[in-house]
């Protein structure tokens, strides 16, 4: 404790946590977590390492993690009075993925920003996409189509992820393609989460890209292709009503031709001729490998 430091007391501490002071004596004498220095007859003074380590004990609880073993990480945690880039290792991916999803729930968004980049920073994009991410969004999606909640939720994770993306997509200095592959969201789709993801995993390969967004209408598809000749179009639609034909099969002839390719449930697996259907972000970036010649 430095000298001069605030002390403050039990009430003070439980509204900074926004838990009860009960719990906060219930944590100090079931875990130990409390001020290391308590004399008889004096009330108890917390200092801003020991609040620290109640941050981290309340912010563990609420991901899932039991308080058991949140008290033992809280307990060790020696560093600043900020705790954003504090990471818990998760025993398996259920664990975090369901971490992710209460702290989404909680509208915990440093928890989220923290573990998704450590997850890209060990794993990359396309591995944390598939087996993190893109579980979360499964969830969430589970819980708007049961109760009709859960937007918010929805609009504060995509966030997160669109901003851990961005943090991780590196600026392609020498790239593969001469010109931008273009990445586009037809129609009135509005959900475009996945183009940030492939720009991403598209720049870990060292392949430049240039996103035209959601709510893309034909004439901008038409004119950028026109006028840059991309080597690959990857088209994104998630309902039916945005997976138009047109958007492929109405764009100006260009040399060479590049690769079309469609993504998401909202186009029809049966009628696509001419155009590459890919399942995944993996598929979607080997095909465009091999249309800029990797």
């Amino acid at each position: 404790m430095a000298i001069n430091e605030e002390l403050l007391t039990v009430a003070a501490v439980a509204r900074r946590l926004g838990v009860a002071p009960a719990t906060l004596r219930t944590w100090d004498r079931r875990y130990g977590l409390g001020p290391p220095i308590h004399s008889v007859g004096t009330h108890r003074r917390y200092c801003a390492l020991d609040v620290a380590k109640l941050m981290l004990m309340r912010r563990l609880i609420a991901a899932g993690v039991s308080p058991r073993d949140a008290a033992e990480s809280a307990k060790k945690y020696g560093g600043p009075a900020s705790v954003e880039a504090f990471t818990y290792e998760f025993e398996a991916r259920d664990h975090l993925i369901a971490a992710i999803f209460k702290s989404a729930q909680n509208f915990d968004s440093a928890l989220i920003e923290t573990e998704l980049r450590k997850e890209l920073e060990s794993n990359g994009i396309i591995k944390t996409w598939t087996e993190v991410i893109a579980p979360v969004l499964i969830l969430i999606g589970k819980i708007w189509e049961d109760t009709g909640k859960g937007i918010d939720v929805e609009h504060l994770f995509t966030d997160a992820v669109v901003k851990i993306l961005n943090e991780s997509r590196s600026v392609v200095n020498a790239p593969a393609n001469a010109q931008p592959v273009l990445l586009a969201a037809v129609g009135n789709e509005q959900h475009c989460l996945a183009l940030h993801a492939l720009a991403a995993a598209l720049a870990e390969r060292g392949i430049q890209t240039r996103s035209l967004g959601a709510l893309t209408p034909i004439e901008a598809l038409q004119e950028f292709v026109a006028r840059t000749a991309p080597p690959a179009i990857f088209l994104w639609a998630s309902l039916k009503k945005n997976a138009l034909p047109e958007f492929f099969t109405e764009l100006p002839a260009v040399r060479p031709a590049p690769r079309i390719l469609i993504g998401g449930p909202g186009w029809n697996r049966d009628s696509h001729e001419g155009v590459v259907l890919v399942e995944d972000l993996s598929e979607a970036c080997l095909e465009i490998e091999r249309a800029v010649g990797l």
